[in-house]
């Protein structure tokens, strides 16, 4: 079986790097047809060189790098460098990337890509706010129909908040956007707080990451020691979330995840709740099915598909 095309858009983000990293570590699995840049957890000159670190640190500068958009549709971006770090990369010592950014717009690489690829066979992993989707969406209506699926980390149900008390962060940061791309008619697979909060990197995780001796590990193990920080003393758990490698590891395994088939819609008015991922996890509404909702994982099954994986940079 050929690869899978994918998408990985994103707003790096030490879990963002995992994330990426994880999946260009497995070119016989997922063919990155590029990586999309968005402002996010921290503002897009960031996300965009910490997308070309990253790409450097996996030795594939064959991977292209676009910069996408530099704010939500229609609100005041906020950013996490409150978790992530000034740089959005804090943690390991890592240098400035020398390779370029790709010419032209992200939104306009996505509907290009979607356009000139066989229908169905691009698959999108969105890891950050959805602007750059939604984007692409409102501006060519046609891409939606010909994407294989859209697996994303955003939202929360069960595990409530991370940046409100009703909002995960992603979703929080440009509810319109995600808005549009729920009710876009495309697949969606949601990984939400309710299963990464169950991917815990703790201390015998971590140390298996750095383990491997490269600077890949090394990079990574740093990564998760700063992440960490933060996490821990806000849920007083043994390790933080490794949220967005969720998304690569569903690509490459997907039996370790399972959910329901649900109607996921996005609060959009309230300021109370703006944000929030109202989930009908238990089928209360009429409303149809729009979205896979992942709610739960085989933890050591992940970490060590993420060790293995990465083992190989």
């Amino acid at each position: 079986m050929s690869a899978r095309k994918i998408i990985i858009d994103t707003d790096p983000g030490q879990d963002d790097a995992v994330a990426i990293l994880t999946a260009l570590a497995s070119p016989d699995d997922l063919d990155v047809l590029g990586i999309t840049a968005v402002a996010g957890n921290v503002p897009l000159s960031l996300t965009a060189r910490n997308a070309r670190i990253v790409c450097e640190l996996a030795g594939r500068t064959d991977v292209p790098v676009y910069a996408g958009c530099d704010a939500p549709l229609t609100r005041k971006l906020v950013t996490a460098e409150h978790v992530h770090g000034k740089t959005g990369l804090d943690g390991p010592v890592l240098p400035e990337p020398t390779m370029t950014l790709a010419d032209g717009h992200a939104v306009d690489f996505i509907i290009e890509t979607l356009r000139r690829e066989e229908p169905g066979t691009v698959t999108l992993c969105p890891l950050g706010p959805l602007t750059n989707i939604a984007t692409a969406f409102e501006r060519a209506p046609d891409v939606a129909e010909r994407v294989q699926e859209i697996v994303l980390m955003g939202g929360a149900y069960f595990e409530v908040g991370n940046i409100t008390p009703t909002a995960e962060f992603n979703i929080y940061v440009d509810p319109e956007a995600a808005d549009i791309v729920f009710k876009s008619g495309a697949p969606i697979i949601v990984h939400p707080l309710d299963v990464t909060h169950k991917a815990l990197v703790t201390r015998d995780r971590n140390d298996a990451f750095r383990a491997l001796g490269t600077p890949v590990g090394t990079a990574v193990a740093e990564m998760t020691d700063f992440f960490e920080r933060f996490d821990k003393e806000k849920y007083g758990s043994l390790g933080a979330p490794l949220h967005d490698p969720c998304v690569t590891a569903y690509l490459l395994e997907p039996e370790l995840f399972s959910g329901r088939h649900i109607n996921v819609e996005i609060e959009t008015t309230s300021e109370l709740t703006r944000g929030m991922t109202v989930a009908d996890w238990w089928g209360v509404t009429d409303r149809p099915a729009n979205a896979i909702f992942i709610g739960d994982l085989d933890a050591d099954g992940f970490f060590a598909l993420l060790t293995e994986r990465l083992s190989r940079l």
